[in-house]
């Protein structure tokens, strides 16, 4: 099955702390078939990554969603974080100029951009399902924020290994977080970051953690659209990693999400796909289907992976939101 591809470049709002006329990009990439773009009554799938990521990790799994399921679904849309994949070098000299060099695009500036797209005329009408990956899932539940239950947009959300957590558990297991972050904070701002080809960069990550465990498909996606031509040669990556290391000490969103899931997941079904051996701890995990705290969970799916499963294992991760997608099947074609 043929993908058709439609990339798009959106203004995303402006921020409090930026100068004025500081707007930066948020690129984003439109899927569909031949077959589905006449599907108008069918879903639209939307897709944040994780930190250091960018949108078209989800390809082999939109792919397969597409495959799996073509009659159910009309579209699907990724979108890359305003310090990632093409917006990374979009925004890149914005980014060294202005307060963001130093603070980093928050998650919640992301939140904004994705917010304002679904609330754009493109989406007007549309039946869509949430879907993010870590830091791409807390995303994705605040794009709810200040919406009203009756107005919510989404006829689903499937968080796969979300990193949403509440402030008191965060601080109850900090001992365990805070010399994990350290070391990935400080392995990222020290990592390599250019190569002479994406062909040597593919075959150095290869033999690395974390990408030796990754899907063929999913590195071959990184070495294709996770790098760019750097200025006297080679590639570089896309997302600086300095600015990658600046959005893991961010934790307010995650917050703000568990918060946010705890008003809107008896509204709006929420699904948890987890890695079996992934970075969230199972009290965590038990933490975001909490009832006494307003958290409910529709469905919890585990698969075989960690933390980086739809990297690993795209293709578990796609038969688990498949499954998701038929539980909506019977109000297909019913306005939000």
């Amino acid at each position: 099955m043929l993908l058709e591809t439609s990339p798009i470049i959106f203004d995303c709002p402006q921020n409090v702390k930026d100068a004025p006329g500081h707007v930066l990009k948020m690129s984003a990439k439109r899927y569909c078939t031949l077959e589905s773009a006449g599907n108008t009554n069918g879903l639209t799938l939307l897709f944040a990554h994780c930190v250091g990521s960018h949108k078209e990790q989800w390809e082999p799994i939109i792919e397969r969603i597409f495959k799996l399921r073509h009659a159910q679904v009309h579209e699907a849309w990724s979108f890359d974080w305003q310090t990632h994949g093409e917006s990374g070098v979009l925004n890149r000299d914005l980014l060294a100029t202005s307060p963001s060099r130093v603070y980093g695009v928050s998650a919640f500036e992301w939140t904004d951009a994705i917010a304002a797209f679904v609330r754009s005329p493109r989406m007007q009408g549309k039946r869509m399902v949430a879907i993010g990956h870590s830091a791409g899932a807390a995303t994705m539940v605040l794009t709810m924020r200040d919406t009203p239950l009756a107005s919510l947009p989404y006829a689903a959300l499937i968080l796969v290994e979300p990193t949403v957590i509440t402030r008191d558990m965060f601080y109850l297991t900090i001992d365990d977080r805070i010399p994990t972050m350290e070391f990935v904070v400080a392995a990222t701002s020290a990592r390599r970051e250019r190569w002479r080809s994406r062909a040597e960069a593919r075959a150095w990550m290869a033999r690395r953690v974390p990408w030796d465990t990754w899907d063929a498909r999913a590195l071959h996606m990184l070495s294709r659209y996770g790098l760019a031509d750097a200025p006297g040669g080679g590639v570089v990556l896309k997302c600086a990693r300095e600015q990658e290391a600046l959005s893991y000490p961010d934790v307010e969103p995650h917050f703000a999400a568990a918060a946010e899931l705890g008003r809107v997941s008896r509204a709006v079904p929420v699904h948890l796909v987890w890695g079996h051996d992934g970075l969230v701890p199972e009290v965590a995990q038990d933490a975001l289907r909490d009832g006494s705290e307003g958290r409910t969970a529709a469905s919890v799916t585990r698969v075989d992976g960690g933390h980086m499963v739809v990297q690993e294992n795209p293709d578990a991760v796609a038969d688990a939101i498949c499954a998701v997608l038929d539980t909506l099947r019977a109000h297909r074609g019913s306005k939000l």
